[in-house]
């Protein structure tokens, strides 16, 4: 038995495995079949988890793959005993440790009182209570289990780990006791998540409270360095220093963010350094650590790609789409939940398309299914010889029940293409696009917003909202005070809407209000005025192909300098760089001004679309879907504190095929529009939940 991690990592070896794979495999590997070693005798097992590892298990493992390991799950938090073990231990210690800091145990520092409950049940109660009930199960002349094997997703104190070994009884019984040091949502190849959903609220909130940001910022750093743990990667930590203006700008809590979780991380980093074997000694990749003020338009603005559009249009729960399915009986339709993720080929060839692409190649594939079926054929050439739609290429291949799997995939997709084409069309959705992205590079400006306004009253509340805040983050001084009032009363919207465009100064954009030389404001400022692009001319460096397409999000062109070597040291510096400029600082001490990027308008290119070259299987696109990582650089991880977009996701695969390096993605949670504008709502709303806000 030993207290430390694996000792093995399946990232090491003849074959370079992706991100999610090194995670899928660590916990099959390292894990579940470790408990067989030596035990031919016992065949099958019983993997406990309670609520956070269940979800970690469950979004890089199938459960098939557990089963096949001779495992069966149960969850730690379906049993009664913890409810009572929680509320016994928020009555003892909730009594106690209330009045000063210091009186506070160790877990429980850095909190403040409000939130402290909530907090160390999330951080530490729920473990001491599952290793209450596992010493109860686990003690006595007649254990539940013969043998335990114990796994920690993240380090665990030594009084916790001394608990259990004070029991006599229970010690021979233990097969392993291991921190795995894994304790991220692996939700992509390419992407993680902390599980801090709340986060853009508890940080950047109106209200700052600097022990509820600190006790916050502990666990994401925690978390992100398991990332590493797990990966054996020893990064380069780079972080967006913190902003100021001038010397009469006083440095807030929110400026400090990512200042602080970089310190973290690298406090954590460095301690596993000296206690996991085969850990790295020297830098083997780069991580940069940002914020959501980094970007304040990629949340907002429509995307185009399938996955987002799918994500931003159809309601969906998470990657779950609910569609009726025809009873075969002829009685009405069934519903039928689907996820749309990984194991789809259709949908990881799609996800990353451009909207009508994708159309197109749905379409494509349905002729060329058909067309190499023989009754399909024989159906076809029964008609009058006139192209077929769609449909009823959908209507003939479910007519062919030997391709029932093949047909229910594509038969899906098209049913969603359809439906998110036909919102599209009914919203008048591509000239909303259209000036959005012509805001964002420069072509379109205040006037314009509002020209669409009082032509489109019956736009939807969100849709106009979204405009209004993609405004806002280009030209934030038409804003100030009351100003945004007239624009929110020609575009119809409540007052709860102007909180989530004001709120967007919390996240930075107050610092880079310019003053307006306009004395009042009118609704027509801005007609001689010179036109503010946010982002760079990027014309002829790559073909776009489909029209709306031009936005990226800011982290495609930090990486790309990142990955140059030309991210600037000033407004991203590093904390173990070996220079004499950064060797051996203090992260409180490496401040420095507001980052600046002069930023230009860009001119839309076209391309021929890209065509599938088969009906169904997407080989040609499954084939390349994992590169060759053999022959790619050192990974770069970025990550975003204050919830993650899907553009942003897709930039990190189209990075990683353009610059040969592995780009993963970190937040602290994935965020749609509707999401994203909740959450900004509740900086300023006291006492409400997510559940409390509509858009």
């Amino acid at each position: 038995m030993s207290f430390s991690d694996s000792d093995s990592s399946s990232s090491y070896g003849a074959d370079y495995k992706n991100f999610k794979q090194v995670t899928r495999e660590r916990l099959l590997q390292e894990m579940l079949r470790s408990a067989k070693a030596g035990d031919s005798r016992s065949t099958w097992k019983v993997l406990i988890m309670d609520k956070l590892t269940v979800k970690i298990m469950s979004y890089a493992c199938k459960m098939a793959d557990i089963t096949q390991e001779g495992v069966s799950c149960k969850n730690l938090e379906d049993s009664s005993k913890i409810k009572a073990c929680l509320k016994n231990m928020s009555i003892k210690w909730w009594r106690i440790y209330t009045k000063e800091d210091s009186h506070y145990p160790p877990w429980m520092r850095y909190t403040s009182s409000n939130r402290l409950k909530r907090i160390c049940v999330g951080d530490f109660c729920f473990l001491y209570c599952s290793i209450v009930m596992f010493l109860s199960d686990m003690s006595g002349k007649s254990p539940l289990y013969k043998k335990a094997y114990v796994f920690f997703s993240s380090p665990v104190s030594r009084d916790l780990v001394t608990h259990i070994k004070r029991e006599g009884t229970v010690l021979p019984r233990i097969g392993a006791l291991r921190e795995m040091n894994l304790e991220y949502f692996a939700i992509d190849s390419q992407g993680f998540l902390t599980d801090h959903e709340r986060a853009l609220e508890e940080l950047f909130g109106d209200e700052e409270d600097s022990r509820r940001s600190d006790a916050v910022l502990s666990v994401i750093g925690t978390r992100i360095a398991s990332v590493f743990a797990s990966l054996r990667e020893f990064p380069y930590v780079r972080y967006r220093a913190a902003k100021s203006l001038d010397v009469t700008t006083m440095t807030t809590s929110r400026d400090l963010i990512t200042t602080k979780l970089a310190a973290r991380v690298w406090d954590r980093i460095s301690q596993y350094k000296q206690k996991i074997e085969q850990f790295p000694q020297t830098e083997t990749c780069d991580l940069l650590i940002l914020d959501r003020s980094v970007d304040q338009i990629a949340p907002v603005i429509h995307e185009w790609t399938y996955d987002a559009i799918c994500h931003d249009l159809l309601n969906m729960e998470g990657n779950k789409y609910v569609h009726e399915v025809p009873s075969k009986s002829g009685a009405p339709p069934e519903k039928k939940e689907v996820l749309l993720e990984e194991h789809d080929p259709v949908w990881v060839e799609l996800r990353h398309a451009h909207i009508a692409d994708a159309s197109v190649r749905l379409h494509d594939k349905m002729t060329n299914f058909v067309a190499k079926n023989k009754a399909a054929q024989i159906q076809h050439g029964s008609r009058d010889g006139g192209q077929l739609s769609t449909r009823d290429l959908q209507r003939m291949v479910q007519a062919l029940p030997q391709y029932s799997e093949q047909i229910e995939k594509l038969s899906l997709h098209v049913e969603i293409a359809g439906k998110v084409n036909q919102i599209i069309k009914d919203s008048g959705l591509r000239d909303l696009g259209q000036l959005e992205q012509d805001l964002v590079f420069g072509d379109a400006g205040t006037k314009d917003v509002i020209k669409y306004l009082t032509a489109n009253e019956d736009a939807s509340r969100e849709n106009k909202l979204r405009l209004l805040m993609i405004l806002a983050a280009i030209y934030p001084e038409k804003f100030e005070g009351g100003k945004g009032h007239d624009l929110m009363k020609l575009a119809k919207l409540p007052e709860d809407d102007m909180n989530a465009v004001n709120n967007m100064r919390l996240l930075g954009g107050a610092a880079e209000t310019k003053k307006s030389s306009a004395t009042s404001f009118s609704l027509k400022f801005d007609i001689n005025k010179k036109k503010r692009a946010a982002r760079k001319d990027r014309s002829g460096q790559e073909e776009t192909g489909w029209q709306l397409s031009r936005f990226y999000p800011m982290v495609e062109e930090l990486v790309e300098k990142l990955s140059k070597g030309e991210l600037s040291k000033d407004e991203y510096p590093c904390l173990n760089d070996p220079s004499a400029t950064f060797h051996g600082t203090s992260p409180a001490a490496i401040m420095n001004s507001s980052p600046h990027s002069m930023r230009s308008r860009r001119t839309p290119t076209w391309a021929r679309p890209r065509h599938s070259d088969d009906g169904y299987s997407s080989d040609s696109v499954l084939r390349h879907a994992s590169s060759d990582f053999k022959k790619m650089g050192r990974r770069i991880f970025v990550f975003v504190v204050g919830g993650a977009t899907r553009s942003e996701l897709r930039a990190c695969h189209k990075l990683t095929s353009k610059l040969q390096r592995e780009v993963v993605l970190g937040s602290t949670s994935l965020d749609d529009p509707p999401q994203f504008i909740t959450k900004l709502k509740l900086l300023t709303a006291n006492e409400l939940s997510l559940d409390d806000l509509e858009i």
